[in-house]
């Protein structure tokens, strides 16, 4: 299970080096792709490999998400430092230069570019508090 937020660098060949308390669980090998977001997911091959299945199984008028999540995944297993090569167009497509914040997301991590990510959270935030208030007729 993935819980927390956790801020680290990549370095000047694009490894990001993951949490070293999910080493372990991602031993085994890791996929790396775009997420609906701008940002990356990283799947542990365990949880790609069923959800894989799922988008082969998509009807072709989902052909475009298709390809967005399979298109660019890379899979990799991590070093003996815990790094994972993140390819350049993956980088650019999350906007990821240096810092990185990597989230649990129980079966999955996100990678976000931190000034993104802030701007997610900002806007979640509002609408989550606007949804509540509504709720109570505030």
């Amino acid at each position: 299970m993935f819980l927390g937020e956790f801020t680290h660098s990549l370095d000047d060949k694009g490894r990001l080096t993951l949490p070293a308390k999910f080493r372990e669980v991602l031993a085994g090998g890791v996929v790396v792709t775009k997420a609906i977001d701008a940002c990356l997911t990283v799947y542990p091959r365990s949880v790609w490999e069923p959800f894989a299945e799922r988008i082969a199984s998509l009807p072709v008028k989902q052909r475009n998400v298709r390809r967005h999540l399979v298109q660019n995944a890379t899979d990799s297993i991590p070093d003996r430092q815990g790094r994972v090569l993140i390819p350049q167009v993956l980088r650019d497509y999350a906007a990821l230069d240096g810092e990185a914040v990597i989230i649990g997301l129980y079966d999955r991590l996100e990678v976000w570019n931190p000034d993104r990510l802030t701007e997610t959270t900002a806007q979640v935030d509002s609408e989550l508090v606007g949804e509540q208030l509504n709720e109570f007729g505030i």
